[in-house]
């Protein structure tokens, strides 16, 4: 595989990675939700900055990325609580 930018890399290592068992959980959905939570982390950091001094503008698109964020980890959840080892 070529090189992968740092962002890139972070989220193959958390689908490759990802640490669960088998028995509960099936490693493929595991990964895939893993990824999107590294995803997230590339979109928004968990801690967001704080905005008080920003402009309209900013704010906006500080609250946009909140929400992707915020909807992507939604799915991973959706994932992982759905994850129980079955056909795919």
């Amino acid at each position: 595989m070529t090189e992968l930018s740092p962002q890139a890399q972070a989220v193959w290592d958390a689908y490759e990675l990802v640490d669960c068992d088998p028995y509960e959980i099936d490693p493929r959905i595991a990964g895939l939700s893993a990824a999107l939570e590294a995803v997230a982390d590339q979109v928004m950091s968990p801690v967001p900055p704080p905005c008080e001094d920003f402009d309209k503008y900013a704010q906006g698109f500080l609250a946009a990325h909140v929400k992707y964020r915020s909807e992507l980890l939604a799915v991973a959840a959706d994932l992982r609580g759905n994850t129980t080892n079955q056909e795919v």
